[in-house]
């Protein structure tokens, strides 16, 4: 795989990289913590395991009226989008453990949950960590031609309805992840800046093998095993990848596609004006601090700029090293995006999308933001 050179400038806030990254090392010394799972994280992925697991469990005993196993179905959609903040995705970056076997067993909840681990990180590790909200390059502002992230995307007339069926579409993620996005990523030779991609044997085999896995046990199991109609299965199937899909795609949203965030375009030289960690704060935003459940359950991704610049720390010690990520960031001047709440975020989001779904108009992309 060849990867198509964007270049960073190398001139600036090289104090701040330098200041971030060695207080954030001495934190990690000087405590005697691990950056990687502790006993919290542990627990946190008992937790979401057994809501998942449990609640299917409980729907294939047979013992519940059909609108008792939907309300099952809502929960196993809330487990399965735990599942995904709280263990695949720091297993994915291989924050999970310093064992990258370890890492790579666990990744595997991803699999199982009907996504492709593999394709996951090409996506996001390689192209939307390091190319974060540079539109035609990062691919999660390209989620559907329905939507418009940015003011680089070519416009069209439904762009003038998104603020009103975006989260609607964003409910729809892990039933495209099942049964379209993998196929069809598997079959893409460029991807994105990845050029001339080969995968190997071992992953298509593991893609068929575990999308045959998920159908059986999310769809075939259930059809023969359940005393309901087929209709009704398709419902509950229907509501829970709903639940899980509005729930995962809401949130990883609030982390770029706001107000007050940027979006570069490279000039005549494919360079970005800024350095790649200061790009990194320019275009990522956090949120929803004190609302410790929220931090909980999505596993730290309401600290998404402490997230970008450490993928590799655990989502479990964001919040500590947030305060010294933003003290540093306050003490050179560079921009510390932050949205107080989880709803002043969705407001943001919304907001932004009314705009860029309105005829051409320049994003303001450094509103004041509360902090």
């Amino acid at each position: 795989m060849q990867i198509s050179k964007i270049r960073f400038s190398n001139h600036e806030a090289t104090l701040f990289a330098q200041e971030v990254k060695t207080q954030v090392a001495d934190y990690f010394e000087v405590t005697g913590r691990s950056s990687k799972a502790d006993s919290r994280m542990v627990f946190k992925t008992i937790i979401f395991l057994l809501i998942t697991y449990g609640s299917y469990g409980l729907i294939l005993s047979n013992q519940f009226s059909a609108w008792q196993m939907l309300w099952l179905a809502v929960l196993m959609g809330v487990g399965i989008a735990g599942i995904g903040f709280c263990i695949a995705h720091d297993a994915l970056h291989g924050a999970y453990s310093p064992n990258p076997q370890v890492n790579k067993f666990i990744g595997y909840t991803f699999d199982l949950l009907g996504a492709n681990g593999y394709i996951w990180k090409i996506a996001h590790n390689t192209i939307h960590h390091t190319y974060s909200n540079i539109p035609g390059i990062d691919q999660d502002l390209m989620v559907s031609p329905l939507i418009r992230f940015s003011s680089a995307t070519p416009l069209k007339p439904i762009h003038k309805y998104q603020h009103i069926y975006a989260f609607f579409a964003y409910s729809f993620a892990t039933l495209n992840w099942l049964f379209m996005k993998d196929f069809l990523c598997f079959q893409l030779r460029d991807f994105g800046p990845c050029k001339d991609l080969v995968h190997s044997r071992a992953e298509v085999v593991n893609l068929i093998w575990t999308k045959l896995f998920v159908y059986a046990y999310t769809i075939a199991i259930p059809l023969l095993i359940l005393d309901i109609t087929w209709w009704q299965f398709l419902i509950g199937f229907t509501v829970m990848h709903i639940t899980a899909g509005l729930i995962l795609g809401v949130v990883f949203q609030l982390a770029h596609v706001v107000e007050g965030l940027e979006f570069p375009v490279p000039d005549e030289n494919n360079a970005i004006e800024h350095t790649w960690l200061i790009h990194q704060m320019l275009t990522t935003a956090n949120f929803a601090h004190e609302n410790q459940l929220l931090s909980w359950f999505i596993g730290g991704l309401n600290y998404q700029i402490e997230h970008h610049l450490f993928p590799q720390v655990c989502s479990i010690h964001y919040p500590t090293i947030s305060q010294i990520v933003r003290e540093v960031a306050q003490k050179h001047g560079v921009p510390y995006n932050y949205y107080p709440t989880f709803f002043s975020a969705i407001k943001s989001h919304y907001s932004m999308l009314k705009k860029l779904g309105d005829p051409p108009t320049e994003i303001n992309t450094n509103p004041s933001l509360c902090s």
